[in-house]
């Protein structure tokens, strides 16, 4: 019986290579919208895992209509998708500032707003857009446990007071990401989900007594998923589950994704009887993590031992299973970063290579 992973013109994919299966990815997207019954305006994946037009127009095929990214290439990327509203879940400073206005009035067919969560920020981006006429869509970003951006809930009535004397900015909602939570207990994930969730909501509730408008809410990433897909009122931003790794697979089986990226690398060198060497180094597999980085689909003995720019060492049982030119087929740990190390990827259709697909938001720069 053939894998599901194996590529029968595999001799036309030169390794290390990433692969991607495309019913996979529609499997998944469509398992993501019934976690919210279908209703995709509670969806806003992000799309620093993928970069890729092709896979933000499979979204966006299925009805899924708001996006979250992390660089201005992303948040480019995906208007030329025609994704209608985009949020840069990052907070732009310098250069950064002038380049999302730009893309504001140069892809007028999306909705693009950015996160602010300083009293600086907010009033240079205000200078910036009223200098260039741009009237600018902000989300306040709210710290909910992770510690690496956002505002103090402490600070709410001071950001508010700021916000409410600009002139060229909108505040259209609240976002908080809670990427410290990563517990394999599920219902300890819930908890430290539901405490992120209450601060956001407080300075939520406080921020709509001053509008006259409805706000919105973005809250967490992948692992915080599973809780925050059961508030009606809130827009989620998961990302790995378009393609899912090794690593959440492992933290988070309950959300039951499918591996959809995989890479294929070759035996390079056979050392000893016990030891080969593959062409999977760190620069093509992402490399924050310890050993081991990777989960083999074809060889279950294979260990890694030691890891350079170009190289992987494998401990396996016997290497005479494995003669120099073998494949093998291996789930990252972490998806995200591995995507990012590769200009294009080879899209695989029932066993075969199709076509490749170009990872155009691993450049930070496009046209802006």
């Amino acid at each position: 019986m053939e894998n599901w992973f194996e590529v029968k013109n595999s001799d036309c994919i030169a390794s290390p290579a990433l692969l991607l299966y495309p019913d996979r990815i529609t499997r998944n997207i469509r398992l993501l919208k019934r976690m919210v019954a279908n209703d995709t305006s509670r969806l806003r994946p992000h799309a620093k895992t993928h970069k890729m037009l092709e896979v933000s127009k499979m979204m966006i095929e299925e009805s899924i209509e708001q996006f979250k990214c992390s660089t201005i290439a992303e948040a480019e990327m995906l208007a030329l998708s025609n994704a209608k509203d985009v949020l840069l879940a990052y907070q732009p400073v310098g250069p950064n500032i002038s380049r999302f206005l730009k893309l504001i009035q140069e892809y007028p067919n999306t909705h693009f707003s950015c996160l602010l969560d300083n009293v600086e920020s907010i009033k240079n981006v205000n200078f910036q857009a009223r200098e260039q006429g741009v009237k600018t869509s902000i989300y306040l970003d709210l710290d909910v446990g992770m510690g690496r951006t956002g505002a103090s809930i402490k600070d709410i009535e001071k950001l508010w007071n700021c916000i409410a004397e600009q002139d060229s900015l909108l505040l259209e909602g609240i976002h908080g990401y809670d990427g410290q939570i990563n517990n394999v207990d599920a219902s300890i994930r819930e908890k430290e989900a539901d405490s992120g969730y209450d601060l956001l909501k407080h300075a939520f509730d406080y921020f709509q007594e001053k509008c006259t408008y409805p706000l919105k809410i973005v809250v967490g990433g992948s692992p915080s998923f599973t809780r925050h897909a059961e508030r009606p009122n809130v827009a989620c931003s998961p990302g790995t589950f378009v393609f899912w790794d090794w690593g959440y697979s492992q933290k988070i089986p309950e959300q039951g994704f499918e591996v959809a990226a995989v890479l294929l690398t070759r035996v390079i060198s056979v050392i000893n009887e016990h030891r080969i060497c593959i062409d999977l180094g760190y620069k093509a597999v992402a490399s924050e993590s310890p050993l081991p980085r990777v989960k083999f689909l074809n060889a279950d003995d294979a260990v890694p031992i030691l890891q350079s720019e170009e190289h992987m060492v494998l401990n396996v049982n016997d290497s005479n299973e494995y003669p120099v030119g073998t494949e093998l087929y291996a789930i990252p740990l972490h998806i995200c970063p591995t995507v990012a190390l590769y200009d294009k990827v080879a899209v695989i259709t029932d066993h075969q290579k199709v076509k490749n697909w170009q990872v155009v938001a691993r450049n930070r720069m496009l046209n802006i």
